[in-house]
């Protein structure tokens, strides 16, 4: 009985060991993405799956976007070259890529291309005649926070604005 319960620990301990270094990619994808640097597009396709979003961009180049979202607080762009090869992977919803946006020079296209489509639902507000995109991330790698995207009937960004988010808050979620 002994022997049985004994080679019971051993297959649960090494499926556990297996899991656990499958769950590297999903648990700290940016030092994995960063190592397939300079790999082709199916070597980041095998360690992440197929992407949430794909665009073609101007200069010849191609971004992935693996987004967490509409819960999630996370969005990974894979960035490659002319030849499909990948030069950076990196969180696109931390703190320092969102103050990249440009008021009043980016559009809704640049705002998808750099942080992915949002999952959240678009809001549009009549009086201020602006459209809003809202992405869940972490402030400073801290803060539960939404990063709002304002955009004119042109489609033109032009106003941001950082709020807590209520999902992370005990008063909110008891309503």
């Amino acid at each position: 009985m002994n022997s049985v319960i004994a080679n019971g620990a051993r297959r649960l301990m090494l499926a556990l060991g297996a899991a656990m270094l499958s769950a590297c990619t999903t648990l700290m994808p940016v030092p994995e993405g960063t190592r397939l640097v300079g790999q082709p597009q199916a070597a980041v396709q095998a360690a992440f799956g197929p992407p949430t979003d794909v665009f073609q961009l101007r200069d010849g180049t191609s971004r992935w976007i693996y987004t967490k979202q509409p819960l999630g607080q996370y969005a990974y762009g894979a960035d490659f070259d002319r030849n499909g090869n990948l030069t950076r992977f990196s969180n696109v919803l931390s703190t320092l890529e969102l103050y990249k946006a440009q008021v009043g020079t980016w559009t809704k296209q640049d705002v998808a291309e750099h942080f992915g489509m949002t999952r959240l639902p678009v809001e549009y507000y009549p009086l201020m005649r602006r459209e809003v995109w809202s992405y869940r991330f972490r402030h400073e790698d801290v803060w539960p926070s939404l990063y709002h995207f304002y955009f004119d009937d042109a489609g033109i960004l032009r106003q941001t604005q950082i709020t807590p988010d209520p999902m992370y808050d005990p008063d909110e979620r008891r309503r």
